[in-house]
């Protein structure tokens, strides 16, 4: 026991001299068997280490960017440079950050699978090696979608193979240079990651912290669904539903501790599927700073239980409270069959089946209406009244998940033509649909040390 807490005593130095960009480190050949585990089992507990993989480690710039809360002028000037990032503004910022912490899940990820290579798949070892090979490839996928969907721009399939996307690293040498590769590489690397891992993983998983094969078919939907490949989307989210369609009932379900606390939900409930929490970042979006744009509180019914779920008072204002991460201050990103049944109910509008859209979305959210009174049934006159109120829906269930920037992002491609605009300093700020600014700041300090172009 204490020479495996020695060797991951090591290896977290190791990745945190890494990960801190140490040009003097990098320029030093490393012997991987002097700091790292050797068998499955340890293989296995380095993709366990939660601190590492799972908890505070989404990217939140993109959450920081939408536009489901705004800031206090106090707030916003005790923010100093950072505060650029709130009006869209480029930034200068350096280690640590969202591609450092991103990055080193993704190095854990790449380590696995090296040393797997050195360790023979038998009979007797058959379901632990393939669900250490899985795992690591679902957490290099799902690490590189949430980077892409921050840095990249919009999925394009005519502009995507020139536009400039991620580092796409797939190996644990840090001595092999990184490079940006295009967006529709990205993409198609973590589909091809995912694919891969489907085949290697249990249905369901040990726990939340691990994926599973629910967990790769939702990825997998969530994937399809940035590209708008909504067909693709629509097959994963129902793959992934007939392996885990609960939902809690608002009303009166046992994971909830209650509707009007400060924190409603316990840990791990059961519509999770794949559970990580968004990365604290530059503080922009912490729930007692960020308060919820009035538009969006308004929408919600008095009969709505989101409403009470979600939200609780900060003097004048509303202030989020609804996260799935069982913290009043961290915020759930991962993977959930309340995003599953939003999904399907937007691709089956978007493939014009949108009575069914309906009443997918009319199941999901009699889940969250007061059963005192009548659930009001959404209906829809075509397609675009369907795709409409998904899109509302998908916005008042989902917000503060780390998910709005992207959904932004793709549906100004299909001409939503969603204007954000905020106030700073008595100066209003707009960012025009498409534009390059949706492709965020890349750090500094990676452009200093790699050479490659900034956004």
């Amino acid at each position: 026991m204490n020479k495996h807490k020695n060797l991951l005593t090591q290896l977290c130095l190791l990745l945190g001299l890494l990960a801190s960009g140490c040009q003097k480190f990098l320029d030093v050949k490393s012997d991987k068997k002097l700091v790292v585990p050797q068998n499955l089992t340890d293989i296995q507990g380095l993709l366990d280490d939660a601190a590492t993989m799972n908890l505070v480690r989404t990217p939140s710039y993109g959450e920081g960017s939408a536009d489901d809360y705004f800031l206090a002028p106090s707030s916003i000037a005790a923010l100093n440079h950072v505060a650029k990032a709130y009006i869209w503004q480029p930034l200068e910022y350096r280690y640590q950050n969202d591609w450092s912490v991103a990055y080193l899940a993704i190095y854990n990820a790449n380590l696995a699978l090296d040393l797997l290579q050195e360790i023979d798949r038998t009979t007797a070892n058959a379901s632990v090696w393939d669900n250490v090979m899985g795992s690591a490839l679902f957490f290099r996928a799902y690490y590189e979608l949430a980077l892409i969907g921050q840095f990249g721009l919009a999925y394009d399939a005519q502009q995507s193979g020139t536009e400039l996307g991620i580092v796409l690293r797939r190996s644990s040498d840090f001595n092999i240079p990184s490079k940006r590769s295009k967006v529709a590489e990205c993409y198609h690397a973590i589909l091809q990651d995912l694919n891969q891992a489907l085949s290697l993983l249990p249905e369901h998983p040990q726990h939340v912290f691990r994926p599973s094969k629910a967990a790769v078919h939702a990825l997998l939907a969530r994937t399809n669904l940035y590209m708008r490949n909504y067909e693709a989307a629509l097959s994963e989210t129902e793959h992934a539903l007939s392996i885990k369609s609960t939902l809690m009932d608002y009303n009166d379900d046992t994971d909830i501790f209650s509707l009007t606390a400060a924190v409603p939900f316990k840990p791990f409930n059961k519509e999770i599927i794949f559970y990580t929490e968004v990365y604290s970042g530059f503080g922009l979006h912490t729930p007692s700073r960020a308060n919820i744009t009035p538009e969006l509180y308004s929408s919600y019914s008095i009969n709505d239980l989101r409403r009470t779920a979600f939200f609780l008072a900060n003097g004048t204002n509303q202030r989020f409270k609804g996260s799935y991460a069982s913290h009043s201050s961290t915020l759930f990103s991962g993977l959930a069959t309340d995003e599953l049944y939003l999904t399907k109910a937007e691709c089956l509008a978007q493939v014009n089946r949108f009575t069914e859209a309906m009443e997918t979305l009319n199941i999901f959210l009699k889940k969250r209406w007061k059963n005192t009174v009548n659930y009001p049934t959404i209906t829809a006159t075509d397609q675009a009244d369907a795709l409409n109120k998904i899109r509302t829906e998908r916005r008042k269930s989902l917000l503060m998940r780390g998910l709005r920037w992207m959904d932004l992002k793709r549906w100004n491609k299909e001409g939503a033509n969603i204007i954000l605009s905020r106030t700073m300093d008595g100066n209003t700020y707009a960012l025009e649909p498409n534009s390059p600014r949706y492709a965020l700041s890349l750090p500094a300090d990676i452009i200093e040390q790699t050479g490659m172009p900034q956004n």
